[in-house]
C-alpha cells in the first residue's frame, strides 16, 4: 500500500466520519480533512491513469472548498476566529 493509499484512507474515512457527527464543533472538522485525502486522490488518478476520476477530484475539492468556505472562513458561518469581530446587525440577517 503506497503513500497516496495510505492519505487516503486516513483522512477520508475521517472526514466522512467527521460529517456524520452529532456536534456541529467536530463536523464543521469534515472539510479539513477531505482537503488533505484530495492530493492523494489526484495522485493515484494521474499514477493510474484514471482520468475520469481525476476530473472527478475535481469536484470533490470543489466540494470541500465550500465546506471549508462555509465553516472556516465565511463571516455567516460564525468560526470562532471571526465570530467575536461580527456586528449585531451582521448576526440578525442570518435568522
Amino acid at each position: 500500500m503506497g503513500l497516496d493509499q495510505i492519505g487516503i484512507t486516513l483522512s477520508g474515512v475521517i472526514a466522512i466520519w467527521l460529517t456524520q457527527d452529532k456536534r456541529a464543533a467536530w463536523r464543521r472538522w469534515a472539510c479539513i480533512f477531505g482537503m488533505f485525502a484530495q492530493p492523494c486522490w489526484f495522485y493515484a488518478a494521474w499514477k493510474a491513469e484514471q482520468w475520469g476520476i481525476f476530473a472527478m477530484c475535481t469536484l470533490y475539492t470543489y466540494a470541500w472548498a465550500r465546506g471549508f468556505w462555509t465553516h472556516w472562513l465565511s463571516p455567516l458561518g460564525h468560526p470562532p476566529m471571526l465570530a467575536r469581530s461580527l456586528r449585531p446587525s451582521m448576526l440578525a440577517r442570518r435568522h
